[in-house]
């Protein structure tokens, strides 16, 4: 089913467009850069975002086989348009040197297992969490938000060599990190990734 673009989506991208040249960009990093930056309004985040064309085509193709989404929070869950999501923060409890989202998080692998496509929008600490587990993500969205941990978690998840979407700054959260999941979802499977 295709989807429909509502006339105000399609001016605001022309109007990214005009702003900032997105045409030298792979198609999957640019949809994922143009949908961040669309979501939050803030052109900054085209310097900002670390993405390699390689790990999206292979998430792209995952998510499109049906690979479940993992999400940090609700607020995650919410922006995600079309897909049904894992979240476990309602389940978690927190215990000493554990948040409930790193816990959160812990229930979460329990349940999906390798190869699941991990959206973290919020929580440092669940970020910080998912790296310390083996599991053989499909793709981590790290995009938490903060001036504790965010930057750190976001540099560590670079250095943890898994395919990931992230960015350098303290900059994030929930609507920029459903929007790069939704970015992955709206594009057209491509005839090389089609079984």
């Amino acid at each position: 089913m295709n989807r429909v673009i509502h006339p105000i989506e399609q001016e605001s991208f022309r109007r990214l467009r005009a702003r900032l040249d997105t045409s030298a960009l792979a198609p999957l990093s640019r949809a994922v850069v143009e949908r961040v930056i669309h979501s939050a309004a803030d052109l900054d985040y085209a310097a900002d975002l670390v993405v390699a064309e390689p790990d999206l085509v292979r998430a792209h193709a995952a998510l499109h086989a049906g690979a479940p989404v993992v999400v940090d929070v609700e607020m995650v869950a919410a922006g995600i348009t079309r897909r049904d999501t894992v979240c476990r923060l309602r389940d978690a409890v927190a215990g000493p040197g554990l948040t409930r989202s790193a816990h959160a998080v812990r229930l979460a692998h329990e349940q999906v297992g390798p190869g699941a496509v991990w959206v973290i929008g919020c929580a440092p600490t669940a970020l910080e969490e998912l790296l310390t587990l083996d599991a053989d993500p499909a793709l981590v969205i790290g995009l938490p938000v903060g001036f504790v941990g965010a930057a750190e978690s976001k540099a560590a998840l670079r250095a943890s060599g898994l395919p990931a979407v992230s960015n350098v700054s303290e900059k994030g959260g929930s609507a920029v990190a459903a929007a790069a999941l939704n970015a992955l979802l709206y594009h057209p499977i491509s005839t090389e990734e089609k079984p």
